[in-house]
């Protein structure tokens, strides 16, 4: 569980800022190059749409880095934003917590 105040970035935003801005890149650039919808690569950079495990594959290898990075990305974000939509008050618990007895 991540039990941060602020939420982490999206990797659209992540995606945009320091790999397409940074590099002086265009979204129908960067779409061309990856093999993708311009629509798709506009709504995940607009936060609107996440990363999928093969996207991630393809934007590791345009910008050398690992799946994993971006898969992370997406998998805390989410995470993140589950925490907090979850009511736990309401979930039955089907396995007790198991006691540690110390010998004396």
């Amino acid at each position: 569980m991540l039990k941060r105040g602020l939420p982490p970035s999206h990797p659209g935003e992540i995606l945009r800022e320091d790999f397409i801005k940074e590099n002086g890149l265009t979204i129908t650039e960067v779409a061309e190059g990856l093999g993708i919808a311009r629509a798709n690569l506009s709504a995940i950079v607009n936060e609107r749409a996440g990363v999928s495990p093969e996207l991630a594959v393809k934007l590791s290898e345009a910008f050398g880095n690992t799946p994993l990075f971006w898969i992370n990305l997406q998998k805390n974000y989410e995470l993140w934003h589950a925490e907090r939509k979850v009511n736990r008050t309401i979930i039955r618990h089907f396995i007790e917590p198991k006691r540690i007895s110390v010998a004396v």
